[in-house]
């Protein structure tokens, strides 16, 4: 079942997300990973991955319509916006590198809110892990669709990765520039 219609998902992705809002703030925060800095990397900051509250921040990037314009009519795109637009930039992957592991992610056994899943060839942004709830760009356009249909099950087994915070972001480019021009030029 693909919902496409704006008002319809805008207002579903926004109940999903203080559902699970509401879901982990009960649960531990202290769940974030870290990772062990190389022994020649002393001034620079330990990488951990995502907490939930900052997955909610991607779903509320998600939720920007000049993001989904700006991002143009492909999911990798589209999914390197809204992580840039909430704060969390990484240089841009076409969905077969992220598939198959790139820098700025850590691929995660469990997927929490904000978290990208990826098959190869398309990649979206898990909204609600419990009920296989993902964003991404559809057919027909941005939408939402569960993971564990037929048709997304019969791509192979997804696999899901969690934005490190304080890594490397060589390459990045910046696409809250370009809607921060967008915005001043309307």
């Amino acid at each position: 079942m693909r919902i496409l219609a704006k008002p319809v998902m805008s207002a579903l992705l926004c109940g999903l997300s203080l559902c699970v809002w509401a879901q982990e703030r009960s649960s531990d925060r202290t769940a974030s990973a870290l990772r062990p800095e190389a022994s020649g990397n002393h001034g620079r900051k330990a990488e951990r991955t995502i907490i939930a509250d900052d997955g909610l921040s991607v779903i509320a990037a998600a939720l920007d319509p000049k993001v989904r314009r700006y991002a143009g009519r492909d999911c990798s795109h589209l999914v390197h916006a809204v992580y840039d637009r909430a704060g969390f930039p990484y240089a841009y992957a076409s969905s077969d590198d992220l598939y198959a592991g790139v820098e700025s992610f850590q691929r995660v056994a469990q997927p929490q809110t904000g978290d990208l899943i990826v098959w190869r060839g398309h990649v979206g942004i898990v909204v609600r892990p419990s009920r296989h709830v993902f964003f991404s760009f559809m057919s027909k356009g941005p939408g939402i669709d569960d993971y564990e249909s037929p048709y997304w099950r019969s791509r192979g087994r997804p696999r899901f990765y969690r934005y490190l915070q304080n890594a490397d972001c060589t390459g990045c480019t910046s696409v809250s520039a370009s809607l921060r021009k967008n915005r001043d030029d309307n």
